[in-house]
Formats: structure tokens, C-alpha cells, sequence
């Protein structure tokens, strides 16, 4: 008989990081239950951790190269497609120069060890600053707001969930979401016990969500008022003598122009614009200043928005106000065991954050972190001239679904001379690429969740070894990415594997030993490779952050520190706690204090005045929103049958006064139109959705030609993206404007049968 083996793993499909048990025969997967040993999830799981074993064994995953002739796919070694790939990247290059290059990360790579680490090594290949991602449909707002403010873009504070006894919650679902930039399993059981010791959730939302229905209160709120809404809590705390930031106060600069700024944003004022009535707004602020320990939250409702950076900015604020900022039961920095430039440089001052650097070519939008916003990715390609982009790398990403006006770039896409996608489906974007490189299962790989970790309630560190061998010949992500640098860099394609992954991890040890403040600082790169033997790739990589970082051995100045090998012997992770406060330690503004008031943010508020007048006057048609489940992570988990599975999910929400009003019924189809495009879905009547406002849930629209996915084709539904408009952006994060764009709803007009109209 096959040998039955039980493995420890983390899941590796959501932002929860939740531990599994995994049984397996042979190379199938039996069973997988939560991981009631796991010092962080304790046994908690989703559903989405029962599909790992569908997506390991989906018959439509890829498992080998794939390249496109004409409008067939053929199946291809290895060498034939990096050979293909170097005359096709060769050609663009040669003919237009390295500014015709691009790159697009999904949401995906955040959750793949090796892609989290080597894709970077493409993107300096490549030598373009065409560089797009997920992020500027996500939490890019709250990213450039924590580094205007803290210094850094992962200085982004985590409500203290298990201590805190008041939790405002803004455009935030965590119940479906699992934690969205707040890495925290089993959130059910989070605010349940916030509840049980006798504290206060309370969820503005313009959905009555599943994380509504188990908080003390919900208010609805009008799409895209959460910056009035906020800024209104803070004049209340300022008219009452409510702000109190006790000991932040020696840290920060800015307070009194943030207090000025906020006069003029009273309830009465706002109240028309964010659809909450003023002594609702004077109520949660009261009982915000009055709390012993709060905390308030914004995610992805306050991001995708039009305001989304002064909003994620107002959050912070008000926990800084309130005192609640760097304190326990408050909104805490996590010290993750992996976490450069927040752990590892000198603490308590740094070079802070710079945006603008240089600008899109077409539109002028600045870049942000290194990269454009997404929502110009198809103007850059279509629009002809020096630096028209040309060619593009797409890494396990599905911009059609997810990105504003997906028509637009579906044909865009099409008039490119040459694209890659590192994918392992042949989705509704890879099937425009000439090549398509595919990874290898989730369980063929180690995992740990470099970026997650720095985000999560509670300290913790959970490393998962390969549970499977790689079938013969598929090499790992880090081996697909340090392939393509090197052809990108015009070095061909048959240089040693094992020479160029040496190369890499000596530049990530030079940065490191390199820098003022590291604990390796001075010590020798190759002294150090000699402590890394005998691991190679991304296990080397991360056993180097792990020991170079909080709880690391320092390569042996820690002695009682911790290594990768530390984590081995502990499959059920390693707990080091809950957070704890790191003022001024973890701030890496020049200044060495908390900005209040970033310069950028301020100019900005005029903007937001601007638009106070046009909020308050009543729109023709509804206010749309997006929604997520708990059994789907964006595009990527429609193939699976168990997640798949059930009632139709896709479907537009509407008020039951709303339907009334326009005479339509459950499940009737209707058209949906917005200024860039239109959907025909059905409709779903219900009183959790606010008047006014309508939702459809983001990630569908799989009917697309070309694509092989045939579980989601036959569970298609709508892409959202198609409604909305890529000319909206957030102006200082370049995030497009997801929620709180204006639709009209309306009934199908009836066909006239053909006979008729002959006659």
C-alpha cells in the first residue's frame, strides 16, 4: 500500500496564514483539517483551504510551456520557450529600446515565496520603469499614506484585536476577507470574544456585511464619504477638547495644521456627503476619545476609492488623537521575523518615502513605490510615440478581470508585438501571451509569507518545506525568474543555474552587510555564504532575512536566535508574542517623528473640498460598489469545483425600495451601464445593501474565448471591471476608483420577435 503521511503546512491562498494538517497517499492529497497546533490560526480554516487539494490536482493547471502560433496553443520544452522568449524580447528591444518593455504582478505573488523574492530580479532586468501590479487596484492609498506618515510603506498599524474594547471598522469585511493589510485568522472569533469581555465593534459600510451582522452597530455610509466621515470625527474631537495623543505627543509634527484642517469639516457640513446624520458622527467620535483602548480600521472600501489616500491617512490620525496609536488594545506595528528596513536599519529615522519620481508617459500619473498605476496600462500601450509600450511580462496576474475598463486593454492587449505570462492557467489574460511559463503547485514549493507576517496582529513566523517533489523537469519560480533576467538583460539563455542564483544572494547579502545599523554589518559576504551552505534559492534567500532580522541569530552574534532550520524543527510556527509598542524605533521619516501633516496630504484636502459640493448634490442613477466571498480570492479560485460550487454569487444587489422603484423582480436580468461600458446581470433584492447604492462582487466575467478554465466559464458571471472608468484615479496613489462609481440600472428592453419586424 501507498505510505499515508500527514503534513504541517501553512495555507498559502488568502492574507489568514492559517496552519494545515494535509494527509496524503502517494502524490494525492485524502484530507486537510486546520492545524489545531498552530501557535496563530489554532485550527481555524476557511474553505478555501479545502481547494488546495482541486488546484494541485486541476486538470486545466499547466504543467508544461506553452507557446502560441496564430490562434493555437503548442505544448514546448523549456529550452524552445526561453529560446522563444529571447527572439521575441530581442525584436522589441532591438527595434523600440528597453522603454518599450512592461511588467504586470498580481495579487498571487504576495502569497509565493520565491515570487515575492526573484521577480524583482526581472523587473531590474528588464531596465524599463513600465511597471504595473495589483496594487494600484488595492491598497496602494494606505501604503503611500503609513509612508508620508511613518516613513515606510509596510508601517502600516494592525488593530490589537485581542485587547482592544472598541473596533471602528470603514470598508472593511474581515469575517469574508480574512484580514486585508491585518494578517489575523479566524476574525469570527476575534470579534466575538471583543464582544464577550464586554467592547464595542462598530462597522460603517454601505453593506450590511457578515462582519456587520456580528457588530454592536452598522451605519451605511454613501460610497466614497468615508474621508468626510473621518474628517468630521476629528472636528468633533477638536471642537469638544477631545484630542488627547498623551505620550505621541513628543513624537509627532504637524498636530495643530491637522487640527485647523479640521475645522471646517463639521457634521452638519458632511452629513449630506457621507450619508451618516451628524449626532451619529458626535456619538462615535464621544465614544472614540472615551474608550480605555480603541482602534480604528480602514481597508478596502476607504482604498478604491476616489479619496482613498486622505482617507487611509484619517484613520491614522484618529488613532493618533485619541492616543491610541503604538499602545496596546490600540493599532500596533507588527515585528515581523522577516521585515527589512523596518527591523534591521538604524531605528527611529530613516530616508522616509518619495513618489513622483518620474510620471507616465501618456497621462502623467506619478509613480508610487517604483511603479505606474495600472489603470494606464492600456493608453501606454496604444498610444503611439518614444517609449510606447511594446512587450510586456505579465506574472501571475489577470489584469483583464481586475482592472478598470478591461475592454479597453482586452484589445490593447492584443496589439502588443510580444508577451510572457508566468502563469499556471491559460487565463482571460494569458491568452493573449506568446508564452506562457507555468510554476509548480502551491505544494510543490516552500511557502512563508514574507509580506503577511509584517502585517499581523500577533508576532509570529510559520515556515512550510515542499510537501511534494516537482515533476521531472518543472523547474521552481526562482529558477523561471533568473532565466527570464538574464535573457531580459541580454545575456541569452544558457547560462548555470546555479552560478546565477549565487549571484543573486550575494547582492541581497552586499545591500544588507552594506548597510549602517545591520547586524551583519562589516562581516563579509562570503563568510556568510559559507553559513548559508548547503541551501540554494529562496529558502536561502529567506533563511538570510530570518537570521539577519528581529529574532534572528545574527549569524552567531545572537546565539539564542533563530535560523530557517529554527522554523523546521517547529512546523506549528514559532509565537513571539503579542505586538508591542515601538515608538520611535519603528519610524523612517528624516525627521525621526510621525508626520501628521505630509505636505502632499494637506494640498490635498482642497481637492476633497472641491468635492464636498458635488457630493451633496443627488446623482441620476446608483452608486456601485464591490464585494467580496469567502470562497474566492479575486479571479484566481473560480476553476476550483468546491469553491465553485452553490448559488450564483455573481449578482447585482439592489435595496428593495430601489427595485420597487424601477418594477424589477428577483433574479431578473438587467443591464448596467456606466460611462465606459455595460453588463447584463441578474439581480438579487435585499435591505443589506444601502438605498441608492448597488453591488457586484469583483474577480468573474470568465466567458471569454480562448481562455481554458472550464469550471469558471460554466460559472462565468460579470466582470465589474468593464464598469469602471480608468480616467478616475486616487491623485496622490494613482489607485483607480473601484467603489462609488455612478451606473444606471435598467430593465432589458424586450426583444420584438424577428417576424415582426420583417413585418
Amino acid at each position: 500500500m501507498t505510505e499515508t503521511k500527514t503534513h504541517i503546512r501553512t495555507c498559502p491562498l488568502c492574507e489568514a496564514t492559517c496552519g494545515l494538517e494535509i494527509t496524503t497517499q502517494g502524490r494525492q492529497v485524502i484530507a486537510i483539517r486546520g492545524d489545531e497546533a498552530d501557535v496563530f490560526s489554532k485550527g481555524y480554516i476557511c474553505p478555501k483551504a479545502y481547494s488546495l487539494k482541486e488546484l494541485d490536482a486541476d486538470p486545466d493547471r499547466l504543467r508544461q510551456p506553452m507557446i502560441r502560433r496564430g490562434e493555437s496553443w503548442q505544448t514546448a520544452t523549456w529550452e524552445e520557450a526561453y529560446a522563444e522568449i529571447e527572439r521575441g524580447f530581442s525584436q522589441v528591444i532591438d527595434k523600440h529600446g528597453r522603454s518599450a518593455l512592461s511588467a504586470y504582478l498580481g495579487n498571487p505573488n504576495v502569497h509565493n515565496l520565491s515570487n515575492t523574492i526573484y521577480s524583482q530580479a526581472v523587473l531590474l532586468a528588464m531596465g524599463s520603469r513600465n511597471i504595473f501590479s495589483a496594487s494600484t487596484v488595492d491598497q496602494m492609498p494606505k501604503q503611500v499614506s503609513a509612508a508620508m506618515m511613518f516613513g515606510s510603506g509596510f508601517s502600516i498599524p494592525v488593530p490589537d484585536l485581542e485587547r482592544t474594547d472598541y473596533l471602528l471598522l470603514l470598508g472593511a469585511n474581515p469575517l469574508v476577507s480574512n484580514g486585508s493589510l491585518m494578517t489575523a485568522p479566524d476574525m469570527r472569533g476575534r470579534i466575538r470574544r471583543l464582544r464577550q469581555r464586554g467592547g464595542k465593534l462598530v462597522v460603517i459600510d454601505p453593506q450590511r456585511t457578515r462582519t456587520a451582522d456580528e457588530a454592536t452597530e452598522h451605519h451605511f455610509i454613501r460610497p466614497g464619504g468615508d474621508a468626510y466621515f473621518l474628517f468630521a470625527l476629528v472636528n468633533v474631537l477638536v471642537e469638544e477638547g477631545l484630542v488627547a495623543p498623551g505620550r505621541l505627543s513628543e513624537h509627532l509634527n504637524g498636530l495643530e495644521q491637522v487640527l485647523e484642517l479640521a475645522r471646517t469639516f463639521t457634521p452638519e457640513r458632511v452629513a449630506p456627503a457621507c450619508g451618516i446624520a451628524p449626532e451619529i458622527i458626535r456619538k462615535l467620535a464621544r465614544e472614540l476619545a472615551t474608550a480605555e483602548r480603541a482602534a480604528v480600521y480602514g481597508r478596502m472600501g476607504t482604498c478604491t476609492q476616489e479619496f482613498g489616500t486622505i482617507a487611509s491617512w484619517l484613520v491614522d490620525v484618529l488613532n493618533v488623537l485619541t492616543g491610541n496609536l503604538d499602545r496596546e488594545g490600540g493599532a500596533m506595528f507588527s515585528r515581523a521575523a522577516v521585515a527589512p528596513n523596518t527591523s534591521t536599519a538604524t531605528p527611529g529615522k530613516g530616508k522616509g518615502a518619495k513618489f513622483g519620481r518620474w510620471k507616465s508617459r501618456v497621462s502623467g500619473y506619478p509613480e508610487a513605490f517604483g511603479e505606474l498605476p495600472v489603470a494606464c496600462l492600456a493608453e501606454e500601450i496604444e498610444t503611439p510615440g518614444e517609449g510606447q509600450i511594446r512587450a510586456l511580462i505579465t506574472i501571475a496576474g489577470n489584469p483583464v478581470l481586475s482592472t478598470p475598463n478591461s475592454e479597453r486593454l482586452q484589445k490593447a492587449l492584443e496589439s502588443l508585438e510580444f508577451m510572457v505570462s508566468v502563469d499556471i492557467y491559460l487565463n482571460e489574460t494569458s491568452r493573449y501571451a506568446n508564452v506562457i511559463l507555468p510554476g509548480p503547485s502551491p505544494l510543490e514549493r516552500a511557502h512563508y509569507d514574507m509580506s503577511l507576517y509584517r502585517l499581523a496582529v500577533q508576532n509570529v513566523a510559520n515556515f512550510s518545506a515542499p510537501m511534494f517533489d516537482r515533476a521531472q523537469g518543472q523547474p521552481d519560480e526562482s529558477e523561471i525568474f533568473l532565466r527570464l533576467a538574464t535573457i531580459l538583460a541580454g545575456q541569452g539563455t544558457k547560462h548555470e543555474l546555479a552560478s546565477l542564483d549565487e549571484n543573486f544572494i550575494r547582492q541581497v547579502i552586499k545591500r544588507e552587510e552594506e548597510q549602517a545599523g545591520s547586524v551583519v554589518f562589516g562581516q563579509g559576504v562570503d563568510e556568510i555564504m559559507t553559513a548559508l551552505q548547503p541551501r540554494q534559492g529562496s529558502e536561502r534567500v529567506l533563511d538570510f532575512y530570518l537570521r539577519t532580522g528581529a529574532y534572528g541569530d545574527a549569524f552567531g552574534a545572537n546565539p539564542a536566535g533563530i535560523t530557517l532550520a529554527t522554523l523546521e524543527a517547529n512546523p506549528h510556527g514559532l509565537d513571539f508574542g503579542l505586538l508591542q509598542p515601538r515608538l520611535p524605533e519603528v519610524l523612517r521619516t528624516p525627521s525621526g517623528k510621525i508626520e501628521l501633516a505630509p505636505p502632499a496630504l494637506v494640498a490635498d484636502v482642497a481637492r476633497l473640498e472641491r468635492g464636498l459640493a458635488r457630493a451633496k448634490a443627488l446623482e441620476e442613477g446608483f452608486l456601485l460598489v464591490g464585494r467580496r466571498d469567502l470562497r474566492s480570492n479575486n479571479s484566481w479560485m473560480h476553476n476550483l469545483p468546491v469553491l465553485a460550487k452553490g448559488k450564483n454569487r455573481c449578482t447585482l444587489r439592489i435595496n428593495p425600495t430601489d427595485a420597487a422603484r424601477l418594477n424589477m423582480t428577483e433574479e431578473e436580468i438587467v443591464q448596467v451601464s456606466s460611462r465606459v461600458g455595460q453588463v447584463e446581470v441578474p439581480i438579487e433584492i435585499t435591505d443589506s445593501i444601502m438605498p441608492g447604492v448597488v453591488s457586484l462582487p469583483h474577480g468573474w466575467g470568465h466567458k471569454l474565448p480562448g481562455a481554458q478554465l472550464q469550471v469558471a466559464s460554466e460559472n462565468a458571471g460579470v466582470n465589474s471591471n468593464i464598469l469602471a472608468d480608468e480616467s478616475l484615479l486616487d491623485t496622490l496613489s494613482g489607485n483607480a476608483v473601484l467603489n462609488g462609481i455612478t451606473v444606471q440600472v435598467q430593465k432589458i428592453p424586450a426583444k420584438v420577435p424577428a417576424e415582426l419586424v420583417t413585418a
